[in-house]
This record gives structure tokens, sequence and C-alpha cells, in this order.
């Protein structure tokens, strides 16, 4: 059976060359190497890289730096801008860089609420286009998730909900929405449920 981890970080200490725009709750640095050698130790075989927004934004150049030295371990995700009017390029040429498998749509981040927004709306079908599931961070909006779930027939993973950046031990009731596309469990993890597109970690 091969075993891979749904979502990990990896990132360097806060240096020059690559400066953090803020500070992630956790270790000083877990690197590429680290990460590889934390998974070989417990039998993972590989994992869903998601670069980490809280230090380095939309910029995945430390993920796709990690790709490429651990070739076969890590499928990437990129964090994406629904603000940016050139996302629907941006999510195009990630779909075309090797290891990805999909993108992360941070909703907590001066994202509109709006269900019908343009630029959330731009984000999904683009995402839909390349076949690309998104990973959605949408701490305290949940009935505008339920609403997207419903106009955008593509897969969403929905992570730290409801008890974001809690990681004391404690029991979490399931989530429970009207909308039959969504489901959750005990273990604050959602997902939206649909097909999506088998993927290879390469």
């Amino acid at each position: 059976m091969v075993i891979i981890d749904a979502q990990v970080h990896a990132y360097e200490r806060d240096h020059p060359g690559r400066p953090w725009a803020g500070v992630l709750t956790g270790p000083a640095e877990v690197t590429g190497d680290a990460m590889v050698a934390a998974m070989d130790a417990v039998g993972v075989d590989g994992a869903v890289l998601v670069s980490p927004f809280t230090m380095y934004g939309y910029d995945a150049s430390y993920a796709l730096e990690v790709h490429r030295k651990h070739p076969g371990r890590f499928g990437l995700v990129k964090p994406v801008d629904p603000t940016d009017p050139a996302v629907a390029e941006t999510i195009a040429d990630w779909a075309a860089t090797p290891g990805t498998v999909g993108i992360r749509l941070m909703m907590n981040r001066g994202v509109s609420t709006d269900p019908a927004d343009p630029g959330i709306h731009r984000v999904l079908a683009a995402a839909a286009q390349h076949a690309l599931p998104v990973n959605l961070m949408c701490t305290g909006r949940l009935e505008q998730a339920a609403q997207l779930a419903g106009r955008h027939p593509i897969c969403i993973k929905v992570g730290y909900l409801p008890h974001h950046h809690d990681f004391r031990p404690r029991e979490r009731p399931p989530y429970r929405t009207h909308s039959p596309q969504v489901i959750g469990d005990s273990s604050g993890v959602f997902f939206f449920v649909c097909t999506i597109p088998s993927v290879e970690l390469a």
C-alpha cells in the first residue's frame, strides 16, 4: 500500500534571499530534506507539498526547489491570488509546471465574502479548465464555501475548520451542511465531493 500525506509544508529559515512575509506557528524551519527524512522514518511514500502562504505568499519557488531535489516524493500546490486580474494565466502556467497537483485559495486574507465574486469565479473556473483540485482555506466562511461548491463542479479540499490553528487534542464534531457536496469528519478536514482525475507524484 502506498501512503501519501495529504498536506505538508516545507520552508527554510528566514533569510534575505527568500525572506518571510510572516511567521507560521511551528519549527524555525522544515526543509525539504528534513521533510523527506521525517516521511522515511514513518513509512510515508509521498506527500502533497503546499507552499506555505504565511511565509512565502504567492511565491512557490521553494516548493519547486524541493520538488526538483526530491523527484517522485511530492505533488505541488501553490496559493493563487483571486484579486489578480491575471490569475487565470497564473493557473494555466502552474498547470503546465512539472509536479503540479492543485492550487490553494486563501479566503481569509482580504478576499471577497461574496460567493459570486468575479475573482473567486476566475480561480475556480481556471482550475476546472485545467483539471486542478482546489485546496480551500475558508475559516469562518463555511456558508460561502458551501455555495461555491454548488456553483463549481470541481474538487475542493477544505482544511483547518472549524478550529483554525488550534493544535490542542480535542473532540471535533462533524460539520453539517445542507449541500450534498460537502462532508466532514471529526478530524476537522472537510471535502467538497466530486470526481477528479487521478494524479501521480512526479
